[in-house]
């Protein structure tokens, strides 16, 4: 699957700066984070992409893969600005992601991802099918 990055943005490899990459997280949804947490987690990516409005020089979208480089591979941080939604973002990101796993990784590569209600039509036409009831997620988030 691809898709055309639509004109006036740019897709950058890397992840965006620790402050944009906050205000995305923040503005588009997903859990706020700190910035320590940022700067302790950013570095951590396997490999990860932003894209820019150009006229701005505003992060508009991002997403990033953390894992082992060899078996497995989580997508984190699928995220793009409400002004900048509805413009085929999302696909570019997850395309670009995608893309770079298959470049490196062998065959067998386990890819996941946890998916948030938004974004589960967008992971599904890009292959991503629910584990349960073979696997199903869990978390223990520390408090």
């Amino acid at each position: 699957m691809t898709r055309e990055l639509p004109q006036g943005y740019q897709l950058v490899e890397g992840a965006p700066p620790v402050e944009a990459y906050l205000t995305l997280r923040r503005d588009s949804g997903l859990s706020p984070k700190t910035w320590e947490q940022a700067v302790a987690a950013l570095p951590g990516s396997w490999y990860a992409c932003h894209i820019v409005h150009t006229e701005t020089g505003t992060a508009a979208g991002m997403g990033r893969i953390i894992g082992d480089g060899g078996w497995y591979f989580h997508i984190v941080d699928m995220a793009v600005l409400p002004d900048h939604q509805r413009r085929g973002l999302g696909d570019v990101v997850l395309t670009a992601l995608l893309a770079r796993i298959r470049q490196v990784a062998p065959p067998d590569a386990y890819i996941n991802l946890l998916a948030d209600a938004p974004g589960r039509r967008l992971y599904a036409r890009h292959g991503f099918v629910d584990t349960a009831p073979v696997s199903l997620g869990m978390a223990l988030k520390l408090g």
